[in-house]
């Protein structure tokens, strides 16, 4: 491990000056804000708004089309909350259900082309609020975040799913 890598896992010394700035839940707090701000636009046009955008997300990928239990997972809603959320993603044409071939008490959820389509849309005004958001990095820095606060993510949603660090 190198130094650099070493250091960084350091927890940090009680001596350490306590600012704002160094700490990781002002800044969780002040970034989650403004992004749900800039965001809240883009989306609410979709069902669900937000919700619904992560849905969409989650099914557009190449991959087999998850039960709606699995995506409730995936998204971290509730159960209930999915349903009603697909009811009305399903409205407008932009998800559809079928049964799951290997349960038939399951239904499979896919994403159609309309969603596909308003996904499109959404990504691309999306795109603009975090480009003003990220305003103040460059690319490199950009990426690299993308990819850090991805990793955290996936970490925090193991941790929601099996806090104690045992699955159900």
């Amino acid at each position: 491990m190198s130094a650099s890598m070493s250091e960084s896992k350091k927890p940090r010394d009680a001596s350490e000056s306590l600012a704002l700035d160094t700490d990781l839940g002002w800044a969780i707090r002040m970034v989650s804000a403004a992004f749900r701000r800039v965001a809240t636009d883009s989306v609410a046009d979709l069902p669900g708004g937000a919700r619904g955008y992560l849905v969409l997300v989650a099914l557009a990928g190449d991959r087999e089309p998850p039960s709606q239990l699995a995506l409730a997972k995936e998204v971290s809603l509730d159960r209930t909350v999915m349903t009603y959320l697909l009811d009305d993603l399903e409205a407008h044409n932009l998800v559809t259900r079928k049964p799951d071939p290997r349960d038939r008490r399951a239904r499979q959820v896919l994403i159609t082309d309309t969603g596909r389509a308003r996904l499109a849309q959404v990504r691309e005004s999306l795109g603009a609020a975090e480009a003003r958001l990220l305003t103040d990095l460059d690319p490199t820095d950009t990426e690299h975040l993308r990819t850090l606060l991805a990793r955290v993510a996936q970490t925090a949603q193991r941790e929601v799913v099996a806090p104690d660090g045992t699955e159900c």
